[in-house]
């Protein structure tokens, strides 16, 4: 069975996607640290203690291949690409086999940037249109596993 896992330390669509997993019956997990704590009705959540990937690591211990990954983190939907599940962003953006090493690369160069001393722009501000799109790409998402395959 399909499991949702969310990495909830600052999801902006937790929300959203607890109830869209519910629309498709799949299990939802949160998946958060002491500083983050959260309960929603129609989710399990997990509490880890605080500390640098601490969920990155717990998460990546409970999926499995098929599992879909809510997530902003890219160093996560690697981990998650190479268990062979389905790793998306909180803009409906899928992490692929095809992307991901870019999007790591991008991420390396900025780190080395901001050590450098340099700034660099943060992300715009979060608009309806971005949480319409993720529950779009998620939906379709959670369609195409669920669909019978010939």
């Amino acid at each position: 069975m399909v499991m949702v896992f969310v990495d909830a330390d600052g999801c902006p669509v937790v929300n959203e996607t607890i109830s869209i997993a519910k629309q498709f019956k799949l299990p939802c997990t949160l998946i958060c640290d002491t500083a983050h704590e959260m309960h929603r009705e129609g989710a399990e959540t997990i509490i880890v203690s605080k500390g640098a990937d601490a969920v990155d690591f717990v998460l990546v211990n409970k999926v499995q291949k098929g599992d879909i990954v809510v997530t902003q983190d890219y160093g996560l939907a690697a981990m998650v690409l190479a268990k062979q599940g389905h790793p998306i962003d909180q803009n409906g953006r899928l992490y692929t086999n095809e992307n991901i090493d870019q999007l790591l690369f991008a991420r390396h160069t900025a780190q080395k940037i901001r050590m450098a001393g340099g700034r660099l722009r943060g992300p715009k501000k979060r608009s309806k249109e971005n949480n319409e799109r993720f529950k779009e790409k998620f939906r379709e998402l959670c369609k195409l596993l669920l669909s019978p395959t010939d």
